[in-house]
């Protein structure tokens, strides 16, 4: 793999390197020794895949609290999506900064998002396929979701909250500040 960007210090934007022959293609799409390289030395224990079916789908803004926070290395297995991270770490240089990387099938990129973020996306196509690796099991006792278009953010999302699908969870998040003001 090969680092691209890193719109946000610790979000990396990845490629994988890929080889072409005459049957098709075959590419690494993770390698812990070449995250290490990225400063990314964390061990993954849970894959997760999600499946869309409408263009406008939104998910997220989601997060787990420590203890079990989470990193996330996401890619797109099918259609594509408009990824976007979002920094909730108070003592961070970038905190309530956000990121967001298009991600879409064949195109051999991934994000990396560290614990701390917050992460969401939104689909750009019909039935796309999303999968991640995480960094610690799921959690519900501190699992978290902010409202994905909170104003204070100002992400410019391609879908506006009157026609983006939503689950009740995340039509029901809180702001930022309401989230950070019940996790201090």
């Amino acid at each position: 793999m090969e680092l691209l960007h890193e719109p946000i210090p610790g979000v990396l934007e990845l490629r994988a390197r890929v080889t072409e022959d005459s049957r098709g293609s075959f590419a690494e799409t993770f390698s812990r020794r070449t995250m290490a390289k990225f400063g990314v030395d964390m061990e993954f224990c849970q894959d997760n895949e999600s499946y869309s079916a409408t263009k406008g789908t939104v998910r997220g803004l989601h997060l787990q609290t420590e203890p079990h926070a989470q990193g996330k290395l996401v890619r797109v297995l099918q259609g594509a999506i408009f990824d976007v991270a979002v920094d909730v770490r108070p003592d961070s240089p970038t905190f309530r900064e956000h990121a967001t990387i298009e991600l879409a099938a064949g195109d051999n990129r991934a994000v990396w998002i560290p614990p701390g973020f917050a992460h969401g996306f939104c689909t750009l196509a019909d039935h796309t396929v999303v999968t991640y690796k995480v960094t610690d099991f799921y959690s519900p006792e501190t699992e978290r979701s902010i409202r994905f278009d909170d104003p204070e953010l100002a992400i410019a999302w391609p879908v506006e909250r009157n026609t983006a699908m939503l689950s009740d969870k995340d039509a029901a998040a809180p702001p930022l500040a309401a989230f950070l003001r019940d996790n201090s």
